[in-house]
């Protein structure tokens, strides 16, 4: 895997004749400390070396086309990364897979450095042996079996304290408070469920397919009425890999989190999967 440098706006031939960044700024600053002007009023001489700061080098990701499951990772943690700048990550059940891993590692660690002799040690090292290989089987089908396709597990969004205010004590409002209303009809607007519960975020990306799944869904209870609803309340999106890497396998990280971001402000608009198929059933009804 390897990484490149990349300019926008700048071509190789360009960059190379040209002098460095760095020592063409304070070029610019002596001339104009010299010539007595302001050094923060843009000049035409200047001009030139003020885009050459503008520009930003960006590191790239590169990654074989052909390892499927290599480009599923990238993508997974891409999605994660954008995620987590919107809502807060849960890590419950990551701890208790962590900790299997932790218990089953230290009963192996006893069978292989016990300080006892061998023909002593068969019971010790078959309790440990044992134990080692159900710890990983159970570590084995919660990845098999409960995690699936998932990816991200989060927590619900903190309730804005001026929800919690006005259900505690309904003030007066004046005629003057118009930016007070304009702030919580803005918290308003966003899912009320974001707040209740948290959510799981699932992809899926089949071998020697072209296209990624991703789908966000609330983590709400079994026992709780909305369980059944879990699909009606979710987002789906599928995009070809190749919208977020080029023929040579560099990956555009800014464009999948503007993807994903995308996607959860559809969530926070209640904008779900059941709402646009309900329209595409009355557009082929009329």
């Amino acid at each position: 895997m390897a990484k490149k440098k990349s300019k926008s706006g700048s071509s190789p031939t360009k960059a190379s004749q040209d002098p460095p960044v760095l020592q063409g700024v304070a070029v610019g600053a002596n001339e104009s400390d010299a010539s007595g002007a302001d050094p923060s009023t843009p000049t035409k001489g200047n001009s030139d070396y003020e885009d050459e700061v503008a520009e930003e080098e960006m590191e790239l990701l590169q990654v074989d086309l052909g390892d499927m499951i290599k480009m599923k990772q990238v993508l997974d943690e891409g999605v994660s990364a954008s995620l987590l700048d919107h809502v807060p990550e849960n890590y419950q059940w990551d701890n208790v897979k962590l900790l299997l891993m932790f218990v089953s590692c230290a009963f192996a660690m006893t069978a292989q450095f016990a300080p006892i002799p061998f023909p002593e040690s068969r019971p010790v090292l078959g309790v440990c042996g044992t134990l080692y290989f159900v710890l990983s089987g159970i570590l084995q089908f919660i990845t098999t079996f409960i995690d699936k396709d998932m990816i991200l597990l989060t927590n619900p969004l903190p309730k804005p304290t001026s929800v919690k205010d006005e259900s505690n004590s309904n003030p007066p409002k004046k005629s003057g408070s118009n930016k007070a209303d304009t702030n919580t009809n803005s918290s308003t607007t966003i899912n009320p469920l974001l707040y209740e519960y948290g959510l799981r975020v699932r992809s899926n990306f089949p071998r020697f397919s072209e296209f990624y799944t991703m789908i966000l869904e609330f983590r709400i209870p079994k026992d709780d009425p909305l369980h059944s609803s879990i699909e009606e309340k979710s987002v789906k999106a599928v995009w070809s890999v190749g919208k977020f890497f080029d023929k040579e396998g560099y990956f555009d990280e800014v464009g999948l989190s503007n993807e994903v971001t995308k996607l959860f402000k559809r969530l926070e608009a209640q904008d779900y999967n059941g709402k646009e198929s309900d329209k595409a059933s009355k557009k082929k009804t009329e």
